[in-house]
Order: structure tokens, then sequence, then C-alpha cells
């Protein structure tokens, strides 16, 4: 499925093409979240699973020769990961991340405001050799903590494994003020605005979208050579979607109508086909492992390819861009049923059941 974006309306087009693309245009990203390394830790047949599915993100990424991968939240199911999860997981992002293959992504924003604690993204460092950049947000599971506002995502990311971004300090007095600044990421004519939003406390969050003026945007440079409606605008958030009381779920109603395609973490069921909601488009690509035996962990798990093209005739314009639902083969499967005593009780007494007039006794 092919969109165009537009400031005010989205209108279908078609990008040409299949797998992976020598265009200098076309900025292909694979996109997952909530990976959970190190769940079941202790369970010596589950172990494994989410590092297995994890490497074989990676490995789609490699096939599909992508630009850059992007993890919404949760990569680790708990703050503080053990030693043994932290050495597994690094040593998967050295294998697939660090090798000498060109990247053609060029950042066009501050780094040293996206990136605050190293200043740079990773593959411009001149002392590694980052092949394939990852660019990640933080989850509840994962989230900064303690005087210097640390996660464990910043131990990859000074490793020059990871780029992280999406970390915001609360400003301000009450609920506190943010200012979202997104990177500006350019390869070729195709440019994205990708904004990172990492987890907050949702009540807090929520307080916070109630008082206008307290989440604050930032744009980029609208110049005759680089015009606004040609940025491709993206946003990782991690956070309750589901609302299970009034004030600790964010609504998409939110978000600013000029995003284009926003990524949502935290939820685990797969419904990674970016869904139409009037002004943007939303995808929830879920966990890759199943953490908890509950109905929406039971579907097919899934990842996405979103691929993003600047319109060659009008550069300046809105850019085409697909996004592609790729099935996880090496998840854990099984399966969730609802079952019936009722209807148990009257199959036909051949079948097991008390026959199909049972009914039960009154209380």
């Amino acid at each position: 499925r092919g969109h165009r974006t537009r400031p005010a309306r989205r209108s279908s087009a078609t990008m040409t093409g299949g797998g992976a693309s020598a265009d200098p245009d076309a900025l292909r990203i694979l996109v997952a979240t909530d990976n959970h390394l190190g769940v079941h830790e202790k369970d010596q047949v589950r172990k494994d699973d989410a590092f297995i599915t994890f490497r074989e993100i990676f490995e789609i990424a490699k096939r599909e020769k992508v630009d850059a991968v992007f993890l919404g939240g949760d990569l680790f199911d708990v703050n503080k990961p053990s030693r043994e999860t932290m050495v597994r997981t690094m040593e998967i992002l050295r294998e697939y991340c660090l090798n000498d293959d060109p990247v053609q992504l060029e950042v066009l924003s501050d780094q040293a405001v996206n990136f605050p604690r190293r200043g740079c993204v990773n593959y411009e460092d001149p002392n590694y050799n980052v092949g394939l950049p990852v660019f990640m947000i933080h989850g509840n599971h994962d989230d900064p903590a303690g005087g210097e506002n640390l996660s464990a995502l910043d131990l990859l990311a000074t490793c020059n494994l990871v780029n992280y971004f999406g970390k915001h300090t609360l400003s301000g007095g009450g609920a506190g003020k943010i200012k979202l600044k997104p990177v500006l990421m350019q390869k070729g004519r195709t440019r994205l605005a990708l904004y990172g939003l990492g987890y907050i406390r949702d009540a807090r969050l929520h307080q916070m979208f109630s008082v206008k003026g307290n989440v604050e945007w930032a744009r980029p440079e609208n110049t005759e050579a680089t015009a606004l409606t040609s940025w491709f605008n993206m946003m990782l958030i991690h956070q309750n979607r589901v609302s299970h009381t009034p004030k600790n779920a964010i609504s998409e109603r939110y978000l600013p109508s000029w995003l284009d395609l926003v990524v949502w973490g935290h939820e685990h069921e797969c419904l990674v086909e970016p869904t139409d909601f009037g002004d943007f488009h939303v995808s929830q690509p879920g966990s890759s492992v199943a953490t908890s035996l509950v109905e929406g962990e039971a579907k097919q798990k899934k990842i996405m390819l979103l691929e993003v093209k600047a319109d060659p005739e009008a550069p300046n314009e809105a850019p085409f861009w697909r996004a592609t639902p790729i099935n996880l083969e090496t998840t854990r499967p099984f399966k969730y049923r609802h079952v019936s005593l009722m209807e148990l009780a009257r199959l036909p007494v051949d079948e097991g059941g008390l026959g199909e007039n049972w009914a039960p006794p009154d209380a």
C-alpha cells in the first residue's frame, strides 16, 4: 500500500518496486517495539526466546538492506538488566551494526540536542565503523532513573551501539513542560523528521497534554530550498493507548495533525498495519515476544518495513511512503481459546457431555 503525505490531506499513491532498492532517494527503515530482552530469564525453556527473535529482526534488516532500525521502547524487560542480558544484547548489536557498510543517512539537526550525552550520531564517530544505525526510545520497563537520570540504554549508547533519544527532562511547575525536537535526517532528496517521546508516567503526561503549552513541538525550518511540506513527520511513542481509567492513557487526539505516521509502543497486541486516524496514521507493531498468556499476545508477531521516497518531480512536495508488515517466524506460538463450561456440559453424552437439555441446579 502506498501513501502520499499532504499538509491537509492524504491521497493514495504508488511506490513501484519491492525488495532492497539502490535508489539514492529511497529511505528504508525497519520498525519494531517491545523486544523485552531478558524476559523469562530464569525459565530454562523460554529464556532464549526474546534473543532468538531479536536476532531474527536484525537478520531481516540485513536481508532488506535497510538504512536504519527504529525501536519503540522496552528493549529490556526490566529496568536493571542482568549482566547476561546486557552482554547478549551487545553481542547481537555488535554483530549486525558494526561493519564497513556505508551509511547513506545524513542528520541535519543539532546532534548535541538530539543526543546530549554523546553529542553526535554514532556512525559519525571516527573511532567506530557503524554500518547499521539504530535509533531508539525508552519504555516503561527500561526508563531512566536516579540522580543522573540514566537508563540501561545509556550503556548501549555509550558503547556506540545505538542512538538513544527521546529522553525529556521535565521543566516548569505542576505537571511539567517538555519540548519535542526531532532528529532531522535526509537520504538523497528524501527528508524525515523523527520525533521521540520515551515513557513518562501516563497520569502526568495526560495532565501535561491537557494544559495548553505544556507540550511544545519544534518543526523543521521552512526555507526555499527545504520546504516544510517536504518532510515526512514520524513519531515513536511508548505509552498506554488502551484506556483503563480516564487519565492513565494517551489519546491520539493529543497529537498534532501534521504528523504523518505514529509508531505506538507499549501495547503488545500486533496491529502493525497503519490505521488512518483522519489526520495521520498509527502503527502498533506490538511485542516481538510473548511476555504474558493473554489473547492479544497469541496473534502473529510482526514488524514493519517503512519506505519513504521524495517525489522525483517535486522534491519540495509531500513524499510517498509505504508500510509493509513482515511476519516474525521464530516467536514461540501459543493458542488462546475461550471455553464455555455451559457449552461443554451440553455436549451429547457420547461426546463426553451431559446432553443438550442439561440445566445447572438452582443456586
